[in-house]
């Protein structure tokens, strides 16, 4: 008889859910679509507050992770505590007020062991947080990327070994 193979699922949180997290969002999507784990993933990104709701993302965001060959087509939602946190494996966020804003949501203290910082995966970039680039200048928007493509492939690392040990055949 074939086992079930748990899947996982990651969401992705900035604050308004139009730059950091739908780019992140992006960017894990290609590299799951590279690696052919499709079917044992997927992906999806929301904001802390809900002020840019049912918007496309920043059209800057897009523009720079398009000349990286990124397709940045999501929509902005709000994280919503009710599903998201039983949905989600790995709720990801990009600073620490995300961090804390999530924390905050979870009353019981139940979901604490699904929430991670995104740049906690970083192994070449050394810095605290995912900044947002919203006010920046255009170069703020590449180093968002370069944080998030290298903090994506240790996190994927991280899920990929999840799977691995969790869906291994019992003895």
């Amino acid at each position: 008889m074939k086992r079930e193979v748990n899947k996982k699922r990651i969401l992705f949180v900035c604050m308004g859910n139009i730059c950091r997290s739908p780019a992140a969002e992006a960017v894990m999507k290609k590299l799951i679509k590279e690696e052919k784990l499709s079917h044992l993933i997927e992906v999806d990104s929301a904001g802390t507050i809900d002020y840019h709701s049912g918007e496309p993302a920043d059209s800057r965001m897009i523009k720079f992770a398009a000349e990286r060959g990124y397709k940045i087509d999501s929509i902005s939602r709000q994280f919503n505590s009710s599903t998201d946190f039983e949905r989600f494996d790995y709720i990801v966020t990009m600073d620490e007020e995300n961090y804390e804003d999530i924390l905050s949501l979870d009353m019981e203290r139940k979901y604490r062991h699904k929430l991670l910082k995104m740049v906690n995966f970083c192994t070449n970039c050394n810095v605290d947080e995912v900044p947002d680039p919203y006010y920046s200048k255009h170069a703020g928007f590449d180093v968002v990327l370069d944080i998030i493509e290298d903090a994506s492939k240790g996190l994927l690392k991280k899920i990929k070994d999840d799977l691995q040990r969790e869906n291994q055949p019992e003895d």
